[in-house]
């Protein structure tokens, strides 16, 4: 693949495709696995029923978590069909609030392997 843009929006929405496209498929799998592994545990910690922080609270607090969040690609579809439906005690979970972390880390650690799928195809990393 040669288009720069499509090499980093495929790897933003499927974690480690745009390294596996590239012939990395070691660095992808790792990548990918990481990536949805953090989600899964962000998952089944209830962290895809935390609010985060209402815009009231800051502006740049609730941006931040937007953004982070999004960072998911396929996983932010994901996260936001299945938060339309919560559990009625997912708010007493003792990890829910940890699950919203990882949820979030998952997503800026995806920004990064798609800034480094594009950092790859433009030759400036190995």
């Amino acid at each position: 693949m040669e288009n720069p843009v499509a090499i980093s929006l495929i790897s933003w929405f499927l974690p480690g495709v745009g390294h596996i496209v590239q012939g990395r498929i070691k660095r992808g799998i790792i990548i990918g696995a990481v990536v949805w592994l953090m989600f899964v545990i962000a998952a089944f910690s209830g962290g895809l029923y935390y609010p985060g922080f209402p815009f009231k609270d800051g502006a740049l607090l609730y941006l931040l978590n937007f953004f982070a969040k999004m960072g998911n690609g396929l996983g932010s579809l994901i996260s936001f069909f299945v938060q339309a439906n919560p559990p009625k005690n997912v708010a007493a979970w003792a990890t829910f609030e940890y699950g919203g972390r990882f949820l979030e880390v998952a997503g800026l650690l995806n920004y990064l392997a798609a800034l480094d799928a594009a950092d790859i195809h433009f030759g400036r990393k190995e």
